[in-house]
């Protein structure tokens, strides 16, 4: 064999070794995603043909079958109470995938998690269709209600959480929509819906809860009070709040929007009575690096959340004096989702550990045997426990003697912040976060196009639920 030949057979025996090499990782490494891939029309056959396990929340079927009989669609996808619990089981659809718990969890609802292996030999050995097995959720029904009946239909969200745990209690988003119409075997019927809502100005696909980032306007605030406890500010210190402040290098005035007199107020005071001058002042003095390292401990920069997806909160960088000012009251480019603002305000409450949140208590086979519990997880302390401590008396007087005080409740103590935030000029937004110590609940709402305390009241009808 002469040099040239020689060449040629040692590089195709490489390219064929390169070949079998990428053939075998291609099947040890993404043969579980291709066999649970929707768009893989096999996949997707397969599914809808077997038993899907049931979405729960306390006792009750959110998700569930009607057996049709009728093959390739043997099943058809129901949802019990649909627009409520949208936020929290998504869709599951033939031509258009699957979101929310039917999506991260899609494994075990078809029975081909890694703790289902044992029953789907038994399946296999004694002839029988594999089963899929069961999510029970955080939800508690009553909550998820009355969150939904406070919003009423304005486009919003709330969340409430155990702030002890990361349960997720509520999720709620307002406006909505019926998974079912996506999971129509009238596969006609199931685009036309597609269509209509994707069209749909009022987008009520969006999940306004933990996808959606929006102004937090003064909720805010409790983030900048945590870098100020840590800097050596205290409750008593007293701020410069004048009535209106000139912001640095720019011709326009910072007003307060609420009575907080013209000259010095003290710190406890300017959250109860939400004063923007204040913390405008208290934002330049800590500086960018100082708020922006106390928000990343409440979580923002992160995808919160162990089993649904959320968006991460945004703090800005690279500001100048009259931004960072802004963004010290939640406004110039401060995000955030009504999920983090829940965190934010949990944390606090439980002496600064930050807990993260998770929707799905436990994972159960078609007989209903546990296969796994979710133990709370902590993602990180945001502030010292004596902070934490001070922080919730203020807190409390924001609810006691200041703007919060339509959300005091006879027999627990509650602390809270108020927030009204401008997503674009003219179009105002209504926050509330807060949390009550009875049964360690942490709530946000949000509350889209709303002036004044609307979120306020709002709040309280959920909490008033959960005693």
């Amino acid at each position: 064999m002469n040099k040239s030949l020689r060449v040629l057979a040692i590089a195709l025996a490489v390219m064929f070794f390169l070949l079998l090499a990428n053939v075998t990782a291609g099947y040890m490494l993404r043969s579980d995603a291709l066999k649970s891939d929707l768009r893989n029309s096999r996949v997707r056959d397969e599914q809808f043909g077997s038993h899907r396990g049931d979405i729960l929340a306390g006792n009750a079927p959110i998700a569930g079958n009607n057996y049709t009989g009728v093959r390739p669609f043997l099943n058809e996808r129901t949802y019990a109470n649909g627009e409520l619990y949208a936020p929290v089981t998504g869709y599951f659809s033939y031509n258009y995938g699957a979101a929310g718990l039917e999506s991260s969890h899609n494994d075990l609802l078809i029975g081909e998690s890694d703790q289902q292996f044992v029953g789907r030999v038994i399946d296999t050995l004694s002839g029988r269709t594999q089963q899929g097995g069961n999510v029970v959720t955080t939800i508690d029904p009553a909550a998820q209600q009355a969150a939904w009946d406070a919003l009423a239909g304005q486009e919003g969200a709330i969340v409430a959480m155990d702030y002890t745990t990361g349960e997720i209690k509520a999720m709620v988003s307002t406006p909505s929509y019926n998974p079912a119409r996506l999971s129509s075997t009238d596969l006609d019927a199931a685009a036309s819906a597609w269509d209509e809502l994707n069209a749909d100005p009022n987008q009520p696909m969006k999940n306004r809860a933990s996808k959606e980032i929006y102004p937090p306007g003064s909720t805010f605030k409790l983030v900048v009070s945590a870098a100020a406890l840590a800097n050596g500010y205290t409750p008593d210190q007293m701020i410069d709040t004048p009535a209106r402040l000139q912001l640095p290098q720019t011709n326009h005035e910072l007003p307060n929007a609420s009575n907080c007199g013209d000259g010095q107020q003290t710190l406890d005071f300017a959250l109860s009575m939400s004063c923007n001058t204040s913390f405008a002042n208290i934002g330049m003095a800590l500086g960018e690096e100082k708020i922006a390292e106390q928000a990343k401990k409440f979580g923002f920069g992160t995808a919160l959340g162990k089993d649904f997806e959320s968006t991460p909160s945004v703090y800005p960088s690279g500001m100048s004096q009259a931004s960072l000012a802004m963004s010290a009251i939640g406004q110039y480019d401060v995000r955030a989702t009504p999920l983090q603002m829940t965190v934010v305000a949990g944390a606090i409450a439980n002496d600064g550990k930050v807990m993260q949140p998770y929707l799905v208590a436990e994972e159960r086979d078609s007989n209903q045997k546990l296969l796994s519990k979710t133990k709370p997880t902590e993602f990180g302390r945001a502030m010292s426990a004596e902070n934490a401590k001070t922080l919730q008396k203020m807190m409390q007087h924001v609810v006691s003697n200041g703007l919060g005080k339509p959300a005091q409740m006879e027999g627990t103590v509650a602390g809270g912040k108020t927030g009204t935030a401008e997503n674009e000029p003219g179009h105002l937004s209504s926050w509330y976060s807060g949390y009550m110590e009875q049964n360690h609940i942490a709530i946000s709402v949000f509350v889209r196009n709303a002036r004044g305390g609307e979120s306020i009241p709002m709040a309280k009808q959920v909490l008033e639920a959960m005693r």
